[in-house]
């Protein structure tokens, strides 16, 4: 009877029940566990199992680099960066009111590790994310054009619930990636909201875009529901060294 309730409960894919179902009735019998009380203890270990999976799939599809978390940004020795700022992003009102967030700054004063954590969190209570370098985000956008994927393309990035675009500076791109770059920006607008790190003020995006009504019009987009956080502390790699 055993094995045939095992293969059942495989069956109906609740592997966690399954694989905890003997050492459960064995406490139950030896304690005289109440029925409805053995029930719900075994739908928690699968609804928990559950969840676990779904994390672990959710952080696999993030593509989240090895970095700081926020309870292990070093905040005492990065004084260019407000703490209580960044702990109320952590709690993620920024998400449902689709408001960017831009970090801006030299090399190693800590964007990038800001930016993962906050999508760390973000993955952590149930959105799903994508972390991803500009480089491969516009190379992506370029191969596009060769297979004619780019509204498959656009539809996947835009539909993400956080997308985190990572050292957006000086890149070699062309026309055609800044028009698919504008158009991704326009389809989230107002939508989903996108977080970026980047070594240049907003003024010098025309350097690299190339284009300064797009650069313009995109900026209009991005910035009206966008908190912009201008890190000019030290850099935290001198101080690890």
């Amino acid at each position: 009877m055993n094995e045939d309730v095992q293969q059942l409960l495989l069956n109906l894919k609740l592997k966690a029940i399954a694989a905890h179902l003997d050492e459960c009735l064995a406490v139950a019998e030896r304690e005289g566990t109440p029925v409805l009380t053995l029930f719900a203890q075994l739908l928690r270990a699968e609804w928990q199992a559950r969840q676990q999976a779904a994390l672990a799939a959710r952080l696999k599809r993030a593509h989240l680099p090895e970095t700081w978390t926020l309870e292990t940004f070093p905040f005492k020795i990065q004084t260019g960066v407000k703490e209580r700022q960044i702990r109320t992003f952590a709690q993620l009102g920024f998400i449902p009111k689709a408001e960017n967030i831009v970090f801006i700054g030299e090399t190693g004063v800590g964007k990038t590790g800001l930016m993962s954590a906050l999508v760390l969190k973000a993955v952590q209570n149930g959105y799903r994310a994508l972390f991803i370098k500009a480089q491969d985000l516009f190379d992506e956008m370029y191969a596009s054009l060769a297979d004619r994927s780019t509204r498959k393309l656009l539809r996947t990035l835009a539909n993400v619930d956080v997308l985190a675009i990572d050292e957006l500076g000086y890149l070699n791109i062309k026309p055609e990636q800044t028009n698919i770059f504008f158009k991704l920006m326009e389809e989230r607008h107002h939508r989903k909201p996108t977080l970026l790190t980047t070594n240049l003020p907003y003024p010098a995006w025309q350097d690299f875009l190339g284009n300064k009504p797009l650069t313009q019009a995109l900026l209009s987009r991005l910035r009206e529901r966008c908190h912009t956080i201008v890190i000019d502390g030290p850099c935290l790699r001198a101080q690890q060294g």
